[in-house]
């Protein structure tokens, strides 16, 4: 597809780099290169994080403390002082109006220059934000602009509109760059090129979104008018904004409408269902799959069944037997005469879906194997050779099974664990292992509305919202070290009347050995100091897989009465007997890590408990998390409040490649305006002749410059 000139023209000029912008030189490239900054196109996109209001000057007077403001005054006394408890040196200016005074403070400074700017008498306007200590306001570090001899300030505030006068942005900052400087180069970046930015939204959907220009948008969100109002700058919430960010999610989205109709218009495999493997392992389980699980396994059915390839995702909290569904969907597949891919992000995940799976599937008469990456080369050419001839009906592995020379004889099912932790491309590396295999994709992680509207926007969803019977809600408290004699006690009375329990020791890294030291030594000293009539057994992630399930089949069978470990016993194990889970360490865990292990517990009719122990050490946001836990066992508020405190790039983690990082949008603040622009893009995608009507084409050509490879959507180039 070609580009129109007029769009070819304007995507070479933003793309300019910014030594061409005046007062750019060599050491300030260097700068700005430390933010990103490269293009004018980048600079574009670097939007203020937050504004000051230097529309008027207040009286001191008037200064309302946790404001930003500016004012004028006379310098009536600066000295350096000594602090009194820190004995550190600060450096202290009084200034005065009239109306009152304020105490300017800086605590790093050069000593000599500032004693000789800041003498007694000097006027000058200040920027600062307003601190109370008792009855005096204090400013700390202050932009100051000294006015000349006998002039007033309202000449210099005309002399200077892009200081002054109006409400001006704040840029993020790298050292050396200060923030006068930064705001010139924006300026003029705004000036010479924002009028080259040309939305490709069709007119009807801005119109009906009430967006901007684009070029207006950019002038807004850098240099707004002086009417607008400041609170909905702060929030995002100002026209100028909602048009970038709606443009921004607008493309995301349209690529994610297109990958879902590509997926219905691609032919798949129509499976038939004959029962013959489900129907036999539904009588084999000790329980009866719930009404929830029922209605997802229907669901999945007819998706499979259908001539185009399933692409669905299950989403279920911790214990709502996702695995099991799987597991039911993989029957299908194999008894199709086809083979079954699981694909999990860690080995010791692997592991355990591959014990579960081998024991029902032996029984059926069918095979299965592990793939990981540390596996030797004798072991891994078995497996792969098994693979590739069909011997092998389903095979369970970590990354290593998405590599290259992983060939199968029919690839018909790809199931992925733990979705969040993969990226988009990954599926679709599972998916060209097979002719258009059927794709399955579960995550036990609950993710909020607008994050799975990104992750998983061309994904059939769903969910399972109903959790086994005889479930009993979990009681959680947060104890320091100093209590954890009494949590053992508590364990102790629990084993006197029959029950288990799990305590956890965190592991940062799988391989992490000084971890792997402190369960193994835990496990010895609990044995022989704390709990000598108890047996204690240990499991961690570096035991080979068959000792693994020696100890959980021992625990299970009440041979073991707690069974200290690693996070291996993060998803997986289910003993309805155990009600008590406690976890050292636990400001080490994320809030999904907890919400997982605290669903070990609370699977019988008895009262289960999660015991929590912080160290005094314990951060901020560690402290957060662990409040959360003890307010709630909802997954999806557990899920919205680690969205809240880590942000989108940690919550998602470093392998969520494959999705374009967004340069204005807020998953946290924009969802409304998030759901509008997937509207939108899903009916534009569904419009017939989208793909071939020439008044589109700019938009295809948009959508493929944004990041179409990354979305495997070549045909549309």
């Amino acid at each position: 597809m070609s580009l129109t000139p007029t769009r070819k023209r304007s995507t070479q000029l933003l793309a300019t780099p910014l030594e061409t912008i005046r007062g750019v030189g060599s050491r300030v490239l260097e700068k700005l290169a430390k933010l990103g900054l490269h293009t004018v196109e980048d600079a574009l996109y670097c939007l203020p994080f937050r504004y000051e209001d230097r529309r008027q000057l207040k009286k001191i007077a008037q200064l309302l403390p946790g404001t930003e403001q500016v004012f004028t005054g006379e310098i009536t006394y600066a000295a350096e002082t000594v602090t009194p408890r820190a004995r550190k040196k600060i450096f202290e200016a009084m200034v005065s109006d009239g109306s009152g005074q304020v105490a300017l403070k800086w605590f790093r400074y050069r000593g000599d220059w500032m004693k000789k700017q800041f003498a007694v008498g000097r006027k000058a306007v200040f920027i600062g934000e307003i601190k109370r200590f008792g009855a005096l306001r204090e400013v700390h570090h202050p932009d100051v602009e000294f006015l000349p001899e006998g002039a007033d300030a309202e000449t210099i505030l005309r002399a200077d509109p892009l200081s002054f006068g109006r409400i001006l942005p704040v840029y993020p900052l790298t050292e050396g760059l200060p923030q006068k400087s930064l705001r010139k180069i924006m300026k003029e970046v705004v000036d010479c090129y924002a009028s080259l930015a040309v939305s490709a939204i069709p007119d009807d959907i801005a119109s009906r979104a009430q967006l901007l220009p684009l070029d207006e948008a950019f002038r807004q969100a850098h240099w707004p008018e002086a009417d607008v109002s400041l609170a909905a700058l702060e929030e995002g919430r100002d026209a100028a904004r909602r048009t970038l960010v709606f443009d921004e999610f607008f493309f995301l989205e349209l690529g994610l409408a297109l990958k879902r109709r590509g997926v219905v218009l691609e032919e798949g495999i129509p499976f038939q269902v004959e029962h013959r493997y489900t129907r036999p392992l539904a009588k084999m389980l000790p329980f009866q799959l719930t009404a929830a699980q029922r209605r997802v396994l229907g669901e999945i059915k007819a998706d499979l069944m259908a001539p185009h390839p399933m692409n669905r995702l299950v989403q279920g909290d911790v214990g709502c037997g996702k695995t099991i569904v799987a597991l039911m969907a993989a029957l299908i597949a194999i008894e199709n005469d086809t083979q079954v891919a699981v694909v999990a992000p860690t080995e010791i995940l692997a592991e355990q879906h591959y014990l579960q799976f081998h024991r029902w599937l032996e029984v059926l008469g069918l095979r299965c194997a592990l793939l990981t990456g540390s596996q030797s080369g004798k072991e891994k050419r078995e497996v792969l050779e098994a693979v590739r001839t069909g011997a092998i009906h389903l095979v369970v592995g970590t990354h290593a099974l998405l590599q290259e020379g992983v060939e199968f004889r029919q690839l018909g099912l790809g199931i992925i664990d733990e979705q969040h932790r993969f990226g988009v491309r990954q599926r679709g590396v599972l998916k060209r292992k097979g002719i258009s295999p059927h794709i399955l994709v579960m995550t036990a992680t609950p993710i909020p509305r607008t994050l799975s509207l990104t992750l998983y926007g061309d994904l059939a969803l769903s969910v399972i919202d109903e959790l086994p019977p005889g479930r009993t809600p979990v009681v959680t408290k947060v104890l320091t070290e100093n209590y954890r004699e009494r949590a053992y006690n508590f364990i102790k009375k629990e084993i006197g009347q029959g029950r288990q329990a799990y305590i956890v020791y965190p592991l940062v890294k799988e391989s992490e050995k000084s971890d792997l030291l402190a369960a193994s030594e835990g496990a010895a000293q609990l044995q022989a100091e704390v709990f000598p009539e108890s047996k204690v057994g240990l499991l961690h992630g570096q035991m080979k897989p068959d000792e693994k399930e020696a100890v959980m089949e021992d625990f299970k069978k009440r041979r073991i009465d707690i069974l200290v470990s690693t996070t291996v016993i993060e998803v997986g194990i289910d003993v309805p007997n155990a009600t008590v889970m406690l976890v050292e360490h636990a400001e080490r865990f994320g809030l999904a890590q907890l919400h997982q292990l605290r669903g070990r517990v609370g699977r019988g009719a008895d009262q289960s408990h999660c015991l929590l122990i912080r160290s005094q050490r314990c951060s901020e946001d560690g402290m957060k998390r662990l409040q959360v836990m003890t307010e709630t066992s909802d997954g999806f508020r557990i899920a919205e409040a680690d969205l809240e405190i880590r942000g989108p790039g940690e919550f998602l983690g470093t392998r969520q490649a494959g999705l374009p990082d967004f340069r204005v949008a807020n998953l946290l603040r924009d969802g409304r305006v998030l759901e509008d622009a997937r509207r939108e893009a899903f009916r534009l995608a569904a419009e017939e002749d989208f793909m071939t009507h020439p008044q589109y084409e700019e938009v295809r050509q948009v959508l493929m410059e944004r990041w179409g490879n990354r979305l495997e959507l070549a045909s549309i180039g």
